[in-house]
């Protein structure tokens, strides 16, 4: 019983994380939206390395970009009023679960428990944390930040395409400005 306990709570964490990122943003309250209508990328973005733009920063830009122009904003490098930036890392996670011990004394049915019958079971895992942020490039201050975290498994590692549109989708459909006409 407690196996298929943690195995579904192994499903459950591993299965839905990818599809369904923890979605975070804040805005700056002195911010106008209202007066925002283009935007451009930093130079470089947070997410190249070494002098290069990697294949993550390509795949943001694509589908921010998108994002942005669908929201009625227009790309302009020569005078953004906003300017776009990534950051992304993978970090090593670690869960630990403690369940009462079930045993001999599962006939308790969760009623009572036996005296000091836990066991922990440790679930190890990496999570991927994306921060898309927009920055007023007048005054060079923050003034939207979006955040989506969750679980990297091995199919999101293959179709890293696809988990980034995945991201970049999420934190957008909480970005509520749409740029006026």
């Amino acid at each position: 019983m407690r196996a298929l306990f943690i195995l579904a709570l192994a499903l459950l964490l591993g299965g839905c994380a990818p599809l369904a990122p923890d979605v975070r943003v804040h805005s700056s309250p002195e911010a106008d939206f209202s007066r925002y209508r283009t935007f451009a990328f930093f130079e470089p973005l947070g997410t190249d390395r070494s002098g290069y733009s990697s294949i993550l920063s390509q795949h943001l830009r694509t589908f921010t970009r998108q994002a942005m122009e669908a929201r009625g904003y227009r790309y302009n490098e020569d005078q953004p009023d906003l300017l776009v930036n990534f950051n992304a890392r993978v970090r090593d996670r670690t869960e630990v679960l403690s369940m009462p011990h079930a045993g001999y004394y599962s006939y308790r049915r969760g009623w009572y428990g036996p005296w000091g019958g836990y066991d922990n079971t440790v679930i190890q895992y990496q999570e991927g944390t994306l921060n898309i942020d927009l920055v007023d490039a007048r005054r060079k201050q923050l003034v939207w930040e979006g955040v989506a975290e969750g679980q990297v498994t091995e199919a999101s590692r293959k179709d890293i395409q696809n988990t980034v549109r995945t991201a970049v989708e999420q934190v957008y459909s909480r970005y509520p400005y749409r740029v006026s006409r």
